[in-house]
């Protein structure tokens, strides 16, 4: 038996911003939070959100939060939960990449629900514990990349050190507002870092093996799109067209990958657990190559052909390897092509595969992974 759920509303495209107060009052948000970080509020993007509230009366019911670190954990959703219930808060407005997106949901789960964090926690049963009381969040990505705006999941560090997934479909944003314009002015590696996550969502969904066709149909048209886009989007970031197309493969991989993740994630998560410094994007563009190469042989992504699929959706000659094709992608958009230029030696890999090991996204993959295969994967992303 298969689930096939499509569930949020999105608002998508250029000066879709202005609609915030109208959704907003569509879902009964009369007194917002807003969750962001301090790099995004100093861009001015929360000042824009701001007024955009101000002028339809929601001035003197609204606040910010906005110490989101770049990699959200739990005592930052502590800080922002104290916030929403000494402000009488009754929903969230997320302004920001994944992290301040997961942040939120994170707050909305238990601003309304007893229990520490690490009880919503997918690997601690607690998929059961997150109820329709979790308050409302309207996402607005600022990013292209981790699409959590329309997803089911955060990812958040908890005080433990593990980073884990708070996965519930009363998580997913009751509205996603999706305006390219707010990504013009991204940096060129954050631009390529977040747009490498994308892609691997949509590939790395793909390889999953639920039965999901509309989701595969999905994830094969955004890695169309970034695939085709990634590179201009990088190098001229006020291409607009370049800049639409980022956001909607981001947005696109985040509604496939209900179908499950893989072996990129868990080890990303992991890693991403041990040094919350590193970038998930980055991660994910070094272990991808190696993932793809160990789910090759899996028996779905043979019989289903699903390495020429990838390769058809990216354009590539029929010889070419999806897996060598990722590399040189990240090299030429000048991201770190291992784990050495990261500092990450081979001290850390067995704490790495223990953490991916015990991750909700380990167990999605197509083909099983062992403790040795995720060293060799490993190894092989040095």
């Amino acid at each position: 038996m298969a689930l096939i759920n499509y569930i949020t509303q999105i608002q998508f495209g250029y000066d879709s911003l202005d609609l915030l107060p109208q959704e907003c009052g569509r879902i009964g948000i009369r007194r917002p939070l807003v969750v962001t970080d301090k790099g995004i509020r100093a861009a001015g993007i929360v000042d824009r959100v701001l007024a955009k509230l101000a002028n339809a009366g929601f001035a003197n019911d609204t606040s910010v939060y906005d110490g989101t670190p770049p990699n959200p954990n739990e005592r930052a959703v502590r800080a922002a939960v104290e916030l929403y219930r000494a402000g009488g808060h009754d929903g969230i407005v997320a302004v920001g990449g994944g992290s301040s997106i997961d942040l939120a949901k994170g707050v909305a789960v238990c601003a309304t629900h007893d229990g520490p964090l690490k009880s919503f926690a997918a690997i601690e049963g607690g998929v059961a514990r997150v109820t329709s009381a979790t308050a409302p969040v309207i996402a607005v990505p600022t990013t292209a990349g981790t699409g959590s705006e329309v997803g089911r999941g955060a990812i958040l560090i908890l005080d433990d050190g593990r980073k884990v997934g708070i996965l519930s479909p009363y998580v997913v944003p009751k509205v996603a507002i999706c305006d390219p314009g707010l990504t013009l002015d991204l940096p060129a590696m954050l631009t390529a870092a977040t747009g490498m996550d994308a892609i691997a969502h949509c590939i790395e969904t793909f390889l999953a093996p639920a039965f999901n066709p509309p989701a595969d149909g999905i994830a094969l048209d955004g890695l169309r799109r970034a695939w085709a886009h990634i590179e201009r989007a990088t190098r001229e970031p006020h291409d607009r067209e370049a800049r639409l197309n980022m956001m909607s493969a981001s947005m696109q991989g985040a509604l496939a990958f209900q179908k499950g993740l893989g072996c990129v994630h868990s080890l990303s998560h992991s890693l991403g657990g041990i040094n919350p410094r590193l970038h998930h994007g980055t991660l994910n563009a070094i272990f991808l190559p190696a993932v793809v190469r160990f789910n090759a042989g899996a028996d779905g992504v043979v019989a289903e052909r699903k390495l020429e699929r990838l390769a058809q959706s990216m354009g590539l000659a029929g010889s070419e390897s999806v897996a060598d094709a990722i590399a040189r992608m990240s090299g030429k958009l000048g991201l770190p092509r291992g784990l050495a230029e990261l500092g990450v030696g081979e001290d850390l890999f067995p704490a790495i595969v223990k953490g991916a090991l015990a991750d909700h996204s380990h167990k999605t993959n197509p083909r099983e992974a062992s403790a040795d295969d995720y060293l060799h994967m490993l190894r092989q992303s040095v």
